[in-house]
């Protein structure tokens, strides 16, 4: 049943109107405050009202959207209200450890003035610690579904006490196989506890899920405006893959070999605004930041400087940028990959105006990739990604521009009153050295004597692998005649599912299988959770009564079975081999 919000509450003083109308008392607001959040989006508009109200929510919308933050502030809410329990309070399933880690960092930023406790509990990482967390008591705990069932049934892990229960990205939960589990997990909470389900799409097995743990949900939908394909043909669009502790630094590299002359940066969060801002001019660019925490004056005092040219970069949210039309701004810089193709396509149409052509450059986490992808798709453009310039391309391009700037005043020919001082060092020197160590001086000035470090470069697993969508495609194994290898949710494989062979593939030999109560899901969850491997690049798996065959990348076989080696499936040590004709 679709649900109507509530009459909005009276804005408090001091806090975005957004957010305070949606009913978060103000601790939280004070945080959102803090971190630079401006404008709840609207799946957080849909989302948080209800689960303030305590209601079941079955919420359609894609990761990049602010999920995380509708279903966290409510829950955040709710727990500072309830007496502490000996056992978690709130339980988040989510489908991968990268996942799990990133939920985990996001209730902690924004319950860092409530004293609640989070574990993150994913495989790939020792369980010792785990086990003494969760021996100590924690209020939130942040699990993919294999792991939290080998605690539940360790009896390391206790759901008795829950009061919340989020499935977040449950579709693709399903496609790693977890359905039984999430299924054996949500028969052991609590009856009375909530709910909140979100997944990008809706096929049937979600809907079952719902009608079954769900009571009375209210149900919401993001729906996207269509996007125009072949957006910004004057635009050439580059993306940057970075880990995210090195995106400050590849900003700062990016711009530096660029040289824009009129540059607008986006981010997210006011806080991103002022950070950024501070560490562009420590660099030698004039800039100025833009956002909704600025009153009318200062907003027009930062414009009316970028238009005029006196300032080079203006750095801004989505929300502070709004009606924005300046005609000669050469660079638009994604400082992160917008939530949806729509705000992708609105904020690079910030260049390539008036007949002028324009770059486009965005930042890419290996988490967001993806949504690049997703864009690349929608908009029917292509999106480079190219490499990040290293140190020695920074040199190389500081020295290009000294020795351009040094022709175009030889061709003015309007150095006359230095020629003196030339004229007595070349008494002293040789004339080419002279010219040199003037050369060396140019340089230390445009800040070459600045200590650059490398950045770590990511490999770009996109490009290996053709497809543009997150779900598992399988190729076929050669396996004897008759035999139907199975998917990764038990369902035989069939021609669609086949999308060409890759040249490099191994399969792995698991020395268990059906007598052992191995399932599909239970391999493609351990290859994903323990090893990472994302579960796109993982074949198909053919299980019999005492062992079972998986295909992964060649390339990545060695750290597969490593990793597998420290772990268990489905309780029990299993030994994993490389599997030989």
């Amino acid at each position: 049943m679709k649900h109507d919000t509530p009459p909005p509450t009276p804005t408090l003083k001091g806090f975005s109107p957004g957010f305070a109308s949606l009913g978060l008392e103000a601790a939280l607001l004070t945080t959102l405050e803090t971190l630079g959040y401006e404008e709840p989006t609207p799946i957080q508009r849909e989302a948080i009202p209800p689960l303030l109200a305590g209601r079941d929510l079955l919420g359609r919308a894609a990761t990049g959207t602010g999920k995380t933050a509708a279903f966290t502030l409510p829950l955040l809410q709710r727990l500072a209200h309830s007496a502490r329990q000996p056992h978690p309070s709130a339980l988040i399933l989510v489908p991968t450890r990268e996942l799990a880690i990133q939920v985990t960092e996001a209730v902690q930023r924004y319950g860092k003035e409530q004293r609640i406790t989070i574990l993150a509990v994913y495989g790939g990482a020792a369980i010792r610690p785990q086990l003494m967390a969760l021996k100590r008591g924690v209020d939130v705990v942040v699990a993919t579904p294999g792991r939290a069932l080998d605690h539940i049934r360790r009896k390391t892990l206790h759901l008795k006490d829950l009061q919340i229960v989020v499935l977040d990205e449950a579709d693709e939960m399903l496609n790693m196989g977890f359905a039984e589990d999430l299924d054996a997990i949500l028969q052991q909470t609590p009856k009375t506890r909530q709910t909140a389900l979100f997944s990008a799409t809706m096929p049937p097995r979600i809907a079952s899920i719902a009608r079954q743990h769900l009571h009375d949900p209210v149900e919401i939908q993001i729906i996207k405006e269509p996007v125009k394909a072949g957006v910004a043909p004057r635009v050439h669009q580059t993306g940057y893959l970075v880990a995210r502790p090195h995106k400050v630094a590849a900003l700062a590299r990016i711009l530096d070999m660029v040289g824009p002359k009129s540059a607008l940066v986006f981010c997210r969060t006011r806080l991103e605004v002022d950070e950024l801002t501070s560490m562009l001019n420590s660099r030698g660019y004039r800039g100025e930041g833009l956002h909704g925490g600025m009153n009318q004056a200062q907003r027009d005092r930062v414009m009316q400087s970028f238009r005029s040219g006196k300032t080079e970069l203006l750095v801004a949210t989505d929300v502070a940028a709004r009606g924005l039309d300046i005609p000669h701004v050469s660079h638009v810089v994604n400082y992160d990959v917008p939530s949806s193709p729509e705000a992708y396509v609105h904020r690079i149409g910030r260049t390539g105006r008036a007949g002028r052509t324009g770059e486009a450059i965005t930042l890419v986490e290996p988490r967001e990739r993806w949504l690049l992808q997703n864009v690349e798709r929608l908009t029917k453009s292509k999106i480079e990604m190219a490499a990040l310039p290293t140190v020695a391309d920074l040199q190389t391009k500081r020295l290009e521009r000294i020795g351009v700037s040094i022709q175009e005043i030889l061709t003015a020919n309007k150095f006359a009153p230095f020629r003196a001082v030339v004229n007595t060092l070349t008494e002293k020197f040789d004339s080419a050295d002279v010219a040199a160590a003037a050369i060396q001086l140019a340089y230390g000035s445009k800040g070459g004597e600045r200590t650059e470090e490398e950045i770590p470069v990511l490999r770009d697993r996109a490009q290996d692998t053709p497809q543009m969508s997150r779900r598992p495609r399988m190729e076929p194994l050669d396996l004897p005649r008759g035999t139907r290898p199975r998917g990764s949710e038990g369902r035989p494989v069939g021609k669609r599912d086949r999308p060409g062979r890759s040249p490099a593939t191994a399969t792995l030999h698991f020395g268990a299988g059906r007598a052992a109560g191995i399932r599909p899901g239970d391999l493609v969850g351990a290859i994903a959770n323990e090893a990472g491997l994302p579960s796109n690049m993982i074949g198909p798996i053919k299980i019999s009564d005492q062992f079972s065959l998986v295909k992964v990348p060649e390339e990545m076989a060695q750290g597969v079975m490593k990793a597998l080696g420290r772990t268990r499936i489905k309780g029990q040590k299993v030994a994993v081999r490389l599997y030989r004709e």
